[in-house]
C-alpha cells in the first residue's frame, strides 16, 4: 500500500523497551486481502439464507450438507487469496520483539501463511475439521468421504473447526489471551471494531493493567478515545511502517 503513515517516535521507543507485546487482529486485516466478512459473503447464491442457517449448531443439525457447502465455498475464496503487507509486517515485528503473542479473531489462517508462529486463534480455523460428536480433530486423509464427511472413529458427521454463533470460545484460548493481555507492556488492537466480546475485553484488561494500548484502524471505534496511540490507517499501511522503523528482522 502506498498510503503514507506517520508513526510517533514514542511508540517505536516504547516497543523497543517492551518485554511483552500482544497483537489482537480482527476482520479488517483479512478484508485487506480481499476476504469478505461473514455477512458480506452472504451474497448471490447465499443471500437467501440467514446466519442461523449457515453458522450455528442447530443449522448444521437441520441441514449439514448446506452448511458444509457454505464452508467449502468460503474455503475456496480464502485459498485464492494471499497474506497482505499487514500480515507480513506482523510476522517481522514478532520476530524482532523480545516476547510477543498474536491473538486473532480471524479463521482464514493467513497469519500462519505469513509466518507468524506465536498465535492464538480465538474463533478456530476454517481449514481444520472436527468430529461433531466429541470435537476431536479429524484429518482430511482420515475421514470417510461425503457431504459432509464422516469421522473414522465414530461415524459422526465432520464439521468445520470454527466457533459458530451461540458457541463458547475455546476456554484455553480465551484464558491464555486474557492472561497475556493482563501481563503485557504493549497491546495492539488491529482492524477490529472493539465491540465483539469477549475479544473486546482484552483491550480493556490491558488498559486496566497499565499497558500502552495502540489502535490501528481506518475508522474510530469505542476504543479510540482510550488508546495511547491511534493510527487511523489500514493495517497494510501502518504496520509495515512500524516494522520498518523497528529495524530489520
Amino acid at each position: 500500500m502506498s498510503t503514507s503513515v506517520t508513526v510517533d517516535d514514542r511508540l517505536i521507543q516504547t516497543l523497543r523497551e517492551s518485554a511483552s507485546t500482544v497483537f489482537l487482529t480482527g476482520a479488517g486485516v483479512s478484508a485487506e486481502s480481499g476476504i469478505p466478512t461473514f455477512r458480506d459473503a452472504m451474497t448471490g447464491l447465499w443471500s437467501r439464507y440467514r446466519p442461523e442457517e449457515l453458522a450455528t449448531p442447530d443449522g448444521f443439525e437441520r441441514d449439514p450438507e448446506l452448511v458444509w457447502r457454505w464452508y467449502e465455498w468460503r474455503r475456496g475464496i480464502v485459498s485464492e487469496t494471499d497474506p497482505n503487507p499487514g500480515h507480513h509486517a506482523l510476522r517481522r515485528m514478532q520476530h524482532g520483539l523480545t516476547t510477543s503473542l498474536l491473538i486473532t479473531q480471524n479463521v482464514d489462517g493467513l497469519h500462519q501463511r505469513a509466518g507468524s508462529e506465536q498465535l492464538i486463534e480465538l474463533h478456530g480455523n476454517l481449514f481444520r475439521n472436527l468430529c461433531s460428536r466429541d470435537m476431536h480433530p479429524v484429518m482430511t486423509e482420515e475421514w470417510v468421504p461425503g457431504n459432509p464427511p464422516r469421522c473414522p472413529r465414530c461415524d459422526s458427521l465432520v464439521r468445520p473447526g470454527v466457533v459458530w454463533f451461540g458457541e463458547m470460545l475455546p476456554p484455553d484460548a480465551i484464558e491464555s489471551a486474557r492472561q497475556a493481555a493482563m501481563s503485557c507492556d504493549v497491546f495492539f488492537s488491529i482492524g477490529t471494531s472493539a465491540q465483539v466480546y469477549p475479544a473486546a475485553q482484552l483491550a480493556e484488561i490491558a488498559l486496566g493493567n497499565g499497558a500502552t494500548v495502540v489502535e490501528v484502524n481506518p475508522e474510530p471505534t469505542t476504543l479510540t478515545r482510550y488508546a495511547d496511540f491511534v493510527l487511523s490507517s489500514p493495517s497494510g499501511a501502518a504496520l509495515p511502517e512500524i516494522a520498518r522503523r523497528l529495524g530489520p528482522n
